[in-house]
């Protein structure tokens, strides 16, 4: 393309027609465009409920066109573990660790953490609320999970002779937000208002978590 000024002839670029030709011709010169791409790191986020992570593959050196590949994954961390603990020599009103339900939240965000837990309890004659709790303890930080608590036995017997038994499961968890790795385990305990009980045990049957946001 040519034009004349100040009685001279300007000589305008030519732009090649390939498919891989980004450029556009404007009336003061050629247009580049420029695009910059970054991809969301594991862990990372962009609003306060990301629930994907995005990945960015950069086109191979001297490719044309240059072709960016975009994709998205589910990627919530999980984990899940189990344990059982007596707590025949632990005393009344005392938290004890169940043995092996520990996980490690790996890193800062929202979790459902959950622990089905089971409770059997023994017992002789004139027994008052012979009770088994437990919930869920984050030892990094050293406080009880909010809403955790749950109560898997409360059994009542003042005039039964012999011994006697019962089981009884329940399911303890709750949504719990971490500001960075942190270690959450269960927890048990018992206690009565009088008598005299045996056999008291604690298992987590299956204790686990799953992120769902950041």
């Amino acid at each position: 393309m040519a034009g004349n000024c100040c009685g001279s002839v300007r000589v305008m670029p030519r732009l090649d027609p390939a498919a891989c030709n980004a450029l556009t011709q404007s009336p003061v010169g050629l247009l580049v465009p420029r695009t910059a791409l970054q991809g969301i790191a594991p862990g990372g986020a962009v609003s306060a409920q990301r629930s994907v992570d995005i990945d960015v593959t950069a086109p191979a050196a001297g490719a044309c066109p240059e072709t960016w590949a975009v994709g998205a994954r589910l990627t919530p961390v999980s984990g899940q573990t189990s344990g059982a603990v007596s707590l025949d020599a632990a005393p009344a009103n005392t938290w004890v660790p169940v043995t092996g339900a520990q996980l490690v939240l790996p890193e800062a965000g929202v979790y459902d953490v959950v622990a089905d837990v089971q409770g059997s309890i023994g017992w002789g004659a004139n027994v008052t609320n012979a009770i088994i709790d437990a919930h869920l303890l984050d030892v990094t930080a050293g406080v009880e999970i909010p809403l955790s608590a749950r109560r898997i036995i409360l059994f009542t017997d003042q005039a039964a002779a012999g011994s006697n038994g019962i089981q009884a499961n329940a399911s303890a968890g709750a949504l719990y937000q971490v500001a960075g790795p942190s270690t959450i385990r269960v927890e048990g305990s018992w206690r009565t208002d009088a008598g005299t009980t045996s056999a008291k045990v604690v298992w987590a049957t299956n204790f686990r978590y799953r992120k769902v946001s950041d």
